[in-house]
Formats: C-alpha cells, structure tokens, sequence
C-alpha cells in the first residue's frame, strides 16, 4: 500500500457516490491516506421487472459463444439469477468465453466461475467492441445489461458481424427520496472531492443540486471520472476540471484523485513563488 504520511488526500473530504457494498477496498485506500471519506449513494439497483429473458438466455447458455460484461453489477446479477434456477438450469456442456470491460468487472467474473478470456485494454463497451471486432464476426453475443444502459455497445457489436441477445440483467434507480435528503444535507459542507461511477452518478447528482449550485461547486471540487463514459458525462454537464482514472481498480482510482491533488498543490505553490 503506497506511503499515507505525504498522501495529497490527507485531510481532505473526499465523497464516494455508491454503496458501501460496492467500495470496500476502495474505502480501505482512502482511509489510509487519510482521507475523511462520505458515502452518498447516488444510484441503486434492482432486478429486472421480468426475468423473462434473463431465465429464457440462461437456459440456452451453451448456445452463445461469448458473454460481454460491461459491468461487476451485470456480473452479480447474471450469478444470483443463476443461482436461483440452478435447480431447472440444465449443466451447460461449456461456458460461453468471456470478455470484461476493465480488471474489476473481469476480477467478479472470474469469481462468478466464467474463464474471462479478454480484458478491454480502452475501458469502455466501445472500446471493448472494437478490440474484439475480428473475435466477434459472426458469433452469438449475449449482453446482460441495465435498463439505463447505453445504446452504442449493442449497435457496435452489431456492425462487427455479431448476433447480439441484449437483455436486462438489472434495473438502475434513482436515489430515494430520504436518500437525496440525506444528498442534500452533506454536500452543505465542502467537499474536496466527488467520485463518480456512471453517467447515471452525474445526472442523479446535478437534478439534486440543481444547476446554479452544481455550477458553484465546480470551482472548489475534484469531479472523479471512472471510466471514459462516466468522463463523458461530466464533460456534456459542463464540468471542466476532471480527474480521469486510468482503470476501475480502488488502486487506479486513489491514483488519479492523488495525481491530480498533488499537480493542484504543486501549480498554487508555483504561483505564491512567482508572485
């Protein structure tokens, strides 16, 4: 674990936009550098209104030659519907090869028991799509997504000569309404930094704050990007200082949020100096 004494974190208030569930071991390298960290959940999920043709693409496993995971929640939820008709699920002869979008996504499949034989080297589904094009013409695809999902994966896939069966694996909320309370009231104080996870994170955050204060914290917040769709996001709602994190890992993702701190503190100090 990298050196917490001279850590650009310490100190500074730093906002987690998920589930403590989800951010275990990023919370653990935050609070080793000394970081005070807050989490406000900014999206949950739950399972799809109709398992239809989650249960309908389960059942026929063998028949598709790779499975896309773009997601470790379309991971989890893949598994738990897996689990809960193991007793109808025939034993399929062979898993379907696997590709993740990133090492985090690739780490929970390896755990669900899929052998994940590719890793996006670009940590989106577009880049996914495009470094697999060859792999993927004329193979059956299975794709288990959220109901808010992207549209471009499925097309890209499409347009490589693949058969894509997209279906929802999960559904994506928005905060509750004691949640976005509970939003509100913690981002009265400053916040040094906010990390966010989906393009969904940033929409769910900027109606809370409403416009004229999500402008406002701008200039005295970090807005983390995890993911180059997430970054996207951030960009189209006007925020220019973006720390983007190079991979989905806690370790990628403290990297950049330090990184950044660290070229913030650097450029003040050189301007006292200068002036």
């Amino acid at each position: 674990m990298a050196e917490t004494l001279s850590s650009p974190l310490s100190g500074k208030t730093v906002v987690v936009t998920r589930a403590a569930a989800q951010s275990g071991k990023l919370l653990e390298e935050l609070t080793a550098r000394q970081a005070k960290v807050k989490l406000l959940p900014l999206v949950s999920f739950a399972p799809p209104e109709d398992f239809a043709a989650v249960d309908a693409a389960l059942t026929r496993m063998d028949s598709f030659d790779w499975i896309i995971f773009t997601s470790a929640n379309a991971v989890q939820a893949v598994e738990r519907r897996r689990q809960q008709l193991s007793r109808d699920l025939p034993l399929p002869p062979a898993q379907p090869r696997a590709a993740a979008v990133g090492p985090a996504t690739a780490e929970e499949a390896e755990h669900a028991g899929f052998s994940v034989d590719y890793v996006a080297t670009n940590h989106s589904g577009a880049g996914l799509a495009a470094e697999l094009k060859e792999e993927l013409a004329g193979q059956n695809v299975l794709l288990p997504r959220s109901d808010r999902a992207n549209p471009d994966l499925p097309a890209a896939l499409r347009r490589s000569g693949a058969v894509v069966t997209e279906v929802v694996a999960y559904r994506t909320l928005p905060p509750s309404e004691a949640d976005r309370e509970n939003v509100k009231e913690s981002l009265r104080e400053r916040a040094d930094a906010i990390l966010f996870f989906s393009p969904s994170a940033v929409h769910n955050l900027m109606e809370l704050l409403g416009r004229e204060r999500w402008e406002a914290m701008q200039g005295r917040t970090v807005m983390v990007a995890i993911g180059p769709t997430t970054a996207r996001a951030l960009s189209a709602a006007g925020v220019q200082r973006i720390a983007r994190a190079a991979d989905t890992t806690p370790e990628a993702v403290v990297e950049a949020l330090e990184g950044h701190l660290a070229r913030t503190r650097s450029r003040s100090i050189a301007g006292v100096e200068q002036g």
